[in-house]
């Protein structure tokens, strides 16, 4: 069924997002910096990109026992989601380099971790980046519709009352999903979101022949070297994307759907009525600002208040221009949403996940008795 495409009714709200960008500009500016990577950047990059490679060769080429290299796999699969977050995600937001094919390559990486860097544009920095958090145009937050609830908005099921114990578990199968079924079905539906999109015949040339290398690379080249059965294999693989997938959600969940984020829905006429900025301000969340550990592991995905309202900024520069995001914040009395760390944003995640699951169940069934 056809949704209109929401609009956003303020322009600005009390000259929050000007003031915020002139701001971070002029931090830019005289610092006398570039907005893009720098060297520790590059050193970021070299170091997960580096590392995953090198972890691939060790377990195809260096002949460890069978347990070794299980353990191996499963390295491999949280370091694929650290190359997804700390190197492939800035490319395909144009925020690495000002040059473009230096964009373009990077992103590549992201074909190397079973992903469509293609699609992720679409659904990710196209749909998602506008309009987070909208239920029924926010695919984001249709993890697995009937199972997992993450908004007010989402019918509530049966089995939706024990999600706090299995979401997770679920969420471990994104990577899987990913690689095998996610890109396709995205790629041949006629909509992602509100967005509409016509594949140019590169575009199908692309979407196969970097998933063909992919297969190649993780399911052809190990029977090919390492002499596995069919269900050792397997057992690795799916233990490999597990752990990406169990990465990969619980980042982007501790984002967007922990205690404070709102899920606007759109008015009568299918807008919603607030200011774009102010939106993202509502709708994001931050964890482990003043933490280098999840600086440096998550790729500024840790900070995503700052990475929604300058998507084209390398993250490496988030936790220097975030004082100047929540001072103005505050300032303009705009929601500036964080927790103070992974393990916090973690917890306030599970009392959603009970707050949409159980609790709203037994609220319902408590007013059906009255």
């Amino acid at each position: 069924m056809y949704m209109k495409i929401p609009h956003f009714i303020e322009r600005e709200r009390n000259g929050f997002y000007s003031t915020v960008r002139k701001r971070v500009d002029n931090y830019f500016t005289t610092k006398k910096i570039s907005k893009h990577a720098n060297a520790a950047m590059m050193f970021k990059t070299f170091l997960f990109l580096g590392g995953y490679f090198a972890l691939y060769a060790v377990v195809m080429l260096a002949g460890f026992s069978l347990w070794a290299n299980f353990g191996l796999a499963v390295a491999m699969g949280a370091l694929a989601a650290m190359v997804g977050f700390n190197v492939s995600h800035d490319a395909i937001h144009g925020a690495y380099s000002s040059r473009k094919w230096v964009n373009d390559l990077i992103s590549f990486s992201f074909n190397l971790v079973g992903a469509s860097p293609y699609i992720w544009k679409i659904s990710h920095n196209l749909v998602h980046h506008t309009y987070t958090n909208i239920p029924g145009h926010d695919e984001d937050i249709d993890v697995a519709p009937g199972l997992v609830r993450l908004s007010p908005a989402d019918k509530l099921t049966y089995m939706q009352r024990f999600q706090h114990y299995y979401a997770f578990l679920l969420y471990g199968l994104a990577s899987l999903s990913w690689v095998l079924r996610k890109d396709y079905k995205k790629f041949f539906q006629k909509n992602i979101g509100n967005y509409t999109h016509k594949h140019k015949p590169m575009d199908y040339v692309r979407l196969f022949a970097y998933k063909a290398l992919y297969y190649f690379l993780f399911i052809a080249v190990p029977f090919m070297v390492l002499h596995v059965t069919f269900g050792q294999w397997l057992l690795a693989f799916v233990c490999m994307h597990l752990t990406q997938g169990l990465v990969i959600g619980l980042v982007f969940q501790l984002a967007h759907v922990v205690e404070g984020t709102a899920f606007p829905e759109t008015n009568q006429d299918g807008d919603i009525e607030e200011a774009w900025a102010v939106h993202q301000m509502q709708t994001t969340a931050n964890f482990g600002r003043k933490d280098w550990l999840s600086n440096f592991l998550c790729g500024g995905l840790n900070m995503q208040v700052e990475h929604h309202l300058f998507p084209t900024v390398c993250h490496i520069h988030y936790a220097a221009i975030s004082d100047i995001v929540k001072e103005t914040a505050i300032e303009f009395n705009v929601p500036y949403i964080e927790n103070t760390s992974f393990w916090t944003a973690l917890a306030s995640h599970y009392r959603m996940l009970r707050k949409f699951g159980v609790e709203e169940w037994q609220t319902r069934h408590a007013l059906q008795n009255a």
